[in-house]
């Protein structure tokens, strides 16, 4: 006889429910396959964080960028930014940067001592070959126009000779001990600048570190000229006549030098120098760089950076330009890095033409115009103000309205007018070649700062361009600077945390550092209005006793809630927040409707960590640390304000101490006076704060779900408050005396990793701005997962996400003229049918409990909630609308709580009533992924068809159902750097590559050092861990079409895409570095200025630095040969890698096939020419014998 055991039975049960899983997942074809996801980087936008070196190719009108973690960034016309990054070793700061003019190449030194050079003449740039310094480090390079020989000094004081073609060392070497005096006697320091003469190639001017100064003859091996100056040498720089130089020293002075021997400068002056009382002159900052160009006109610009006054309160970041005797101090907003003067002539030994300087700024990048008087700034076409305020989260939009670009666009033109300081000329970094791709959708991008302002940008077309910009800063009152900060963000109070935009309906709703949400509404026109605030707590405390039926608790009739007693840290703490008060001018965009001031224990701030609207239910939700609130935008009232515990009702799965709202008291009502354009619905101003709880719960959970949670994870729970990290509005199945509808639905995602929902029963429209909503809590999760629950989405039976209902934005004027309602619209998926949805066509959606919750006093409400076993209490004013409330609340009570599907029918609910789900249109799938599992859950059938779990030793810091062309996926990026990606609903694994090492974002979190590896930390670190990677996640961002993009730094956005498709266009889309240019011709020696010693003398350097030279010390430097076309074959691991070099053959299979063409047409005309000549000879002898030849 078998025996008989409880696991057998659980077994028996599985293999029963799995088939039927396995039927459903067959029933839904999935159209993508592994072939449509390719995971490639794609554009990157905003200025180069912390930037070391600066270069501009004249003739090319190219700037490129280097920075201290190796990418250099290539700039030219708007539309022409290419970025590319140093590879393994050289992975470091880039040093220096230079361009071979006109050659469509650049140079570069990294910080391990290695030299690059880049070929520029494709759209992505490229890494020909290096040479890596192994016994010296470099410390300076110099380039000059025309030449193919690079001089590198180094540490030692030694300068080598670098071929930039083969990338091989010369023999030539100019050694320190043969530059400096015979009778010196100590070392002279590290090679601070090279340059030659401009007018005399063979002479290379070397100044050290030690302030010596040395003119080398390069054909006679030895030093030529020697000067000492006084102290050390900063930089340098000739005139173009080459018959002085100056140099900048670290006291703040400018020498000037004659190629004559002379002990002493020629002239010594220090230009921002003050004379003192004593009559001497005080003490400057070093002159980091100087230059000096000359115009047609005789005018010499003399430029240079730093040498300002030393003491306390003077000026700082400055460039200095002098003409002449006229000096212009332009004072920089930002420590100054570098700065180049662009010329119009690229030789050295003729007038350059200055046109304008380029300053290479900490954070930014200023072009200033030298043509115009006052010497102003270009305005620049590049988004390098991305991080004017800090980036502290980020939305990223794809296929949104076509209409919503221009209308940002012509609202951001009118609040911001352009500012006449400008320069009225063209941007000067010209280079390239862009034309914008068509694009069939619009990609926004929005970003939000520290500052609390937020920034919309069009993203479209491989750009970022500003479209407009939102400050939430003028709705509050600056913050007293005595107030006692208890709050970690209280540092910076109004930083924008998180962003919530219905695209469609174009509100916005915004959340706050210090538990500020604000929701705007778009608008054309201008206002003056008030701004309505709701001061919102949540509070609960702990019960000696047990549960009853349901728990005992009060509410407040009010908008705020206030606790009875105050402890003495209620005292000392106070919002550091407090909206202004009196009407506000309101400018074109988004205008502020509403602010919510949530408050938690102790009257302190709360963080809100997740957020939604919808505006066809015409309702807010956001999730805080400690619970939820739900916000009628229409009324403009509190519908609920709740802990996280209280979600639960009676049947709470956590063994904890049960919580429950606090008792209160009464108090008057705390909400302010809306704004005038409000006066309209002054009347829904008098509903207040209204609560509907009904302690219910589902009898069904899923089965597969161990009640005991791993430790560590229940560890982190009992040590930490449940909060809300997920809300979602849709319309969702729900179970009433057995029978399945569609209602309107709130589902809640916990960090617990518990789903809850919330039945939503709306009033009918005509009636919606009187009529209060209510809100039902079901007891008990519906589901439980591992981790904190991190995105949740829906699906329809066919597989497709089911997008969210909204109402459509209307322009204010018409609004005006016309105050119909109309209907709202449903973004559904083509298979999601009326028939198997019934999407709600109105907003209205009233459940049986409507009478309910017209109650009109606390006393007819709360009986009639007793009695139907739901708690309601509302707060109209009037005596007869209190008894309107209690005759509604025993109407209520006498259908049994108005669950019925007659009372149900009779209350206008808009959807399919049935006694089961007969077909598989009637399916609902949803979707949860938290930080450890994901889920497919059956709504309807309430079982789990499709699961998978991360290993032990990742979670997922970002998670994302997106649509793509053939279907609907789910991303994933993990903390180990991979990025995943699953088909739905069968969680099929279809990408799974490294991609991103969370610690390159490790800038984002608090500390600044990195993120804590879990497995090596103790419990205390790994909530820090979980803190982190919540701020990570707000900078990280999946869209749909399998676009993405993250914070890469603090000042630059890196753009991504897993399709496949896209990754073929990328190319087109990119701008063009390297165009054809003529060079300009070099300056020939004249005849009377060769005889009389003037002009340009050319040198010969093949002669002098090649094979006569002899052979370089192999172990100076190591050649490291460039990738060639087998190993970059080899290397090709993607899609696109592996078009572009199939499009390279084919242009070259393309040049080979025109050379061909080319030559047969050739032959064809000889053929031709020799037919014709031998048909004329034929001719000729045709008649003729034999003999008459």
């Amino acid at each position: 006889m078998k025996k008989f055991t409880f696991k057998g039975v659980l077994d028996g049960f599985r293999q029963s429910v799995q088939p039927q899983a396995t039927r459903q997942e067959q029933e839904i074809q999935e159209q993508l396959k592994a072939d449509h996801f390719t995971l490639k980087k794609t554009f990157r936008h905003g200025f180069p964080y912390s930037p070391t070196s600066f270069a501009f190719d004249p003739v090319q009108k190219l700037l490129a960028i280097g920075d201290k973690s190796g990418y250099i960034r290539l700039l030219g016309r708007p539309g022409v930014d290419a970025h590319a990054k140093h590879e393994g070793e050289s992975e470091c700061a880039v040093l220096f940067a230079q361009f071979l003019v006109n050659e469509g190449a650049l140079v570069t030194v990294t910080a391990d001592d290695t030299i690059h050079l880049w070929n520029i003449r494709q759209k992505t740039p490229r890494i020909v070959q290096s040479l890596k310094f192994q016994r010296e480090r470099v410390t300076c390079i110099h380039l000059p126009v025309g030449s193919k020989w690079l001089y590198v000094g180094t540490e030692k004081g030694n300068i080598h000779v670098v071929q930039i073609d083969t990338f091989a060392l010369s023999g030539y070497i100019i050694n320190w001990n043969k530059a400096i005096e015979v009778v010196r006697t100590s070392h002279p320091g590290a090679v601070i600048a090279l340059c030659d003469n401009p007018l005399d190639a063979n002479k290379l001017l070397i100044a050290f570190e030690c302030g010596l100064l040395v003119l080398w003859d390069l054909k006679a091996k030895c030093a030529e000229l020697r000067w000492q100056a006084a102290e050390a040498v900063k930089s340098l720089a000739w005139h173009y006549e080459g018959k002085y130089f100056v140099s900048s020293h670290t006291d703040g002075s400018i020498c000037s030098w004659p190629t004559k021997p002379q002990a002493k400068p020629q002239s010594q002056v220090c230009p921002h120098a003050k004379i003192n009382k004593d009559g001497n002159a005080e003490k400057c900052k070093p002159i980091y760089k100087v230059d000096l160009k000359s115009s047609v006109t005789g005018e010499t610009f003399t430029i240079f950076s730093g040498g300002m006054p030393s003491e306390k309160g003077s000026k700082s970041n400055c460039i200095t330009v002098m003409v002449g005797k006229a000096t212009t101090v332009l004072e920089m907003e930002h420590a100054v890095c570098d700065f180049i003067t662009l010329c119009e002539n690229p030789w050295p030994c003729e007038t350059q033409e200055p046109y304008a300087i380029a300053v290479l700024l900490q954070y930014d990048l200023v072009l200033i115009d030298l043509l115009t008087p006052g010497f102003p700034c270009f305005e620049s076409p590049y988004p390098m103000d991305l991080h004017e305020s800090p980036v502290t989260c980020c939305t990223y939009l794809t296929d949104c309205p076509s209409d919503l670009v221009p209308a940002f666009y012509s609202v951001g033109r009118t609040t911001t007018s352009k500012k006449s300081c400008f320069s009225e000329r063209e941007w000067p970094i010209s280079g390239g070649e862009w034309s914008p791709a068509s694009c069939s959708y619009s990609e926004i991008v929005i970003t939000g700062h520290q500052d609390g302002s937020l920034k919309f940008w069009d993203s479209g077309a491989g750009t970022l361009q500003i479209l407009y910009k939102l400050k939430t800063a003028k709705m509050f009152e600056k913050p007293r600077s005595h107030v006692a900060h208890s709050h970690p963000e209280s540092d910076n109070p109004l930083a924008v945390h998180l962003i919530f935009l219905c695209s469609e309906s174009r509100r916005l709703c915004v959340a706050g550092a210090m538990g500020q949400v604000m929701l705007f509404k778009f608008r054309k026109v201008e206002s003056t209005s008030e701004v309505l605030v709701l001061e919102i707590p949540i509070l609960y405390e702990n019960f000696d006793d047990i549960y009853g039926t349901s728990p005992e608790c009060d509410f407040l009739t009010g908008h705020q809630v206030q606790k009875t007693e105050s402890s003495e840290s209620d005292k000392t703490t106070e919002c550091s927040l407090k909206v202004r008060f009196g009407a506000q001018r309101k400018p074109p965009g988004f205008q502020s409707q509403l602010v919510c001031l949530t408050t938690g224990p102790n009257r302190r701030n709360v963080q809100v960590t997740s957020l939604c609207i919808s505006s066809s239910y015409g309702l807010m939700a956001y999730g805080t640390e400690y619970g939820l609130v739900i916000i009628d935008i229409i009324q403009k009232i509190c519908l609920l304000s709740v802990a996280c515990p209280d979600l639960y009702g009676a049947h709470d799965p956590y063994s904890r101490t049960p919580k429950s709202p606090k008792r209160i008291e009464n108090k008057e009502e705390q909400s302010r006076s809306p704004s005038s354009d409000q006066a309209t619905d002054a009347e829904e101003l008098q509903y207040n704060c209204l609560y509907v709880i009904v302690w219910k719960f589902f009898d069904k959970l899923d089965g597969t779900f161990s009640r005991s949670r791993s430790s560590s994870m229940s560890s982190i729970d009992m040590s930490s408050s449940e909060s809300v990290t997920c809300l979602a509005f849709i319309e969702s199945y729900a179970k009433r005396n057995d029978i399945l509808t569609l209602v309107p639905t709130l589902w809640i995602g916990t960090s617990f990793g518990s789903i809850l929902t919330l039945f939503i029963t709306m009033p009918e429209r005509d009636v919606r701005k009187s009529q209060p909503v209510l809100i039902t809590i079901n007891g008990g999760p519906v589901v439980r997962l591992k981790g904190s629950i991190t995105s949740m989405s829906f699906l329809d039976s066919y597989g497709s996400i089911i997008p969210y209902t909204f109402e459509t934005w209307r322009d204010e004027k018409r609004d005006n003229k016309d105050r119909t309602p109309t209907k709202s619209s449903s973004r559904t998926s083509p298979t999601f049918t009326p028939t198997t949805a019934n999407t709600i066509s109105n907003t209205s959606v009233a459940g049986g409990m409507a009478g309910g919750a017209a109650a009109g006093g606390a006393a007819g409400g709360a009986a009639g909630g007793a009695a139907s076993g739901t708690i309601a209490v509302g707060t109209p004013s009037g005596t007869a609308g209190g008894a309107a409330g209690g005759a509604a609340g025993g109407s209520g009570a006498a259908t049994g709580g108005g669950m019925s599907s007659s009372s149900a029918s009779s209350s206008g609910i808009s959807g399919s009533v049935s006694t089961g789900l007969e077909t598989l249109t009637d399916r609902q799938y949803i979707v949860i992924a938290s930080e450890k599992q994901t889920k497919v859950f059956d709504v309807a059938n309430q079982c789990c068809i499709n699961r998978i779990q991360l290993s032990e030793m990742d979670f997922a810091v970002k998670a994302e159902t997106i649509t793509m062309k053939d279907g609907s996926c789910l991303a994933t990026y993990l903390s180990n750097g991979h990025l995943m990606v699953h088909s739905l609903p069968s969680l099929k694994l279809l990408l799974d590559t490294d991609f991103l090492p969370l610690m390159e974002l490790s800038f984002q979190t608090k500390c600044k050092q990195g993120i804590v590896d879990p497995m090596l930390s103790i419990w205390g670190q790994q909530i820090i861990v979980h803190e982190d990677t919540t701020q990570i996640s707000k900078i990280f961002c999946f869209s749909h079409k399998g676009h993405g993009l993250y914070m890469a730094s603090p000042t630059e956005i890196q753009k991504f895409t897993i399709s496949s498709e896209f990754c073929q266009f990328i190319l087109e889309m990119m701008g063009e570095l390297y165009t054809v240019h003529e060079m300009p011709e070099q300056p020939k020696e004249g005849f009377f200025k060769g005889l009389f010693g003037g002009g340009a003398k050319l040198l010969d350097r093949e002669e002098l630095f090649g094979e006569q030279s002899g052979k370089a010390n192999r172990s100076v430097a190591r050649h490291i040969p460039g990738p060639t076309l087998d190993q970059l074959g080899q290397r090709a691991s993607t899609a696109a890698s592996e078009i572009s070099r199939a499009h390279q053959l084919a242009m070259e299979r393309g040049d080979k096939l025109n050379l061909l063409e080319e030559r047969a047409e050739r032959m064809a005309n000889t053929a031709q020419d020799f037919s014709g000549t031998a048909h004329q000879l034929m001719l000729k002898y045709k008649d003729k014998k034999w003999y008459q030849l």
